[in-house]
């Protein structure tokens, strides 16, 4: 079969972009907005506030275990995780509406415990704190610092969504070089690094 100069070109050009990006991981996910993060979703860790108006019996200060669930009078479990406080009022609220008449309560995230994994070539590898706009060097830092045989510019992020891993590549001395800005990745809960050696 015999090829035009346009087919030749544009597979040439595919094999290139190809080994460019091999190896290189996924590009970083864009930040969102500060107006547009998404609410913040209950884990397990985190300690809530219930309380119902005019019955103090019922408010409770409760942790959510690790099943995912917190102990509320009346009600025994209730499933907490996965839910906004939002969502979590409206089910507890119609729960208790077969036991109190016209139940109105407020739910409270007073402690937030997300975490992310720090794994490989660092001061003491582990889970890390998932403090608000954690990101990558500040993960590293919270977990010692690079360890003395780390690779700097192959630190691998990996984010589990939606029952798949997807992975980041940061090259902390681009980043510092200032050639690699908006690289320092955001963290989610759960992410885990890798400083490979």
């Amino acid at each position: 079969m015999i090829c035009g100069k346009t087919e030749i070109f544009s597979v040439l050009l595919v094999l290139a972009l190809s080994a460019a990006c091999a190896g290189k991981g996924m590009p970083h996910p864009p930040e969102p907005p500060l107006m547009e993060k998404a609410d913040y979703v209950i884990g397990a860790g985190d300690g809530l506030t219930i309380r119902v108006w005019k019955n103090p019996e019922l408010s409770v200060n409760v942790p959510v275990r690790p099943d995912g669930k917190i102990s509320v009078p009346l009600l025994d479990d209730v499933q907490a995780e996965g839910f906004t406080a939002l969502e979590l009022k409206e089910v507890i609220t119609r729960d208790l509406g077969e036991y109190v008449t016209n139940p109105d309560l407020t739910v409270i995230v007073e402690t937030v415990f997300k975490r992310v994994y720090v794994l490989g070539e660092v001061g003491r590898q582990g889970p890390q704190p998932l403090a608000s706009d954690l990101r990558v060097t500040d993960a590293i830092s919270a977990a010692g610092g690079f360890g003395t045989f780390a690779d700097k510019n192959s630190v691998k992020v990996i984010r589990r969504s939606e029952n798949r891993e997807v992975e980041y590549r940061f090259n902390y001395d681009a980043y510092i070089a200032g050639k690699a800005p908006g690289t320092n990745l955001l963290l989610a809960p759960n992410d885990t690094i890798v400083v490979t050696d």
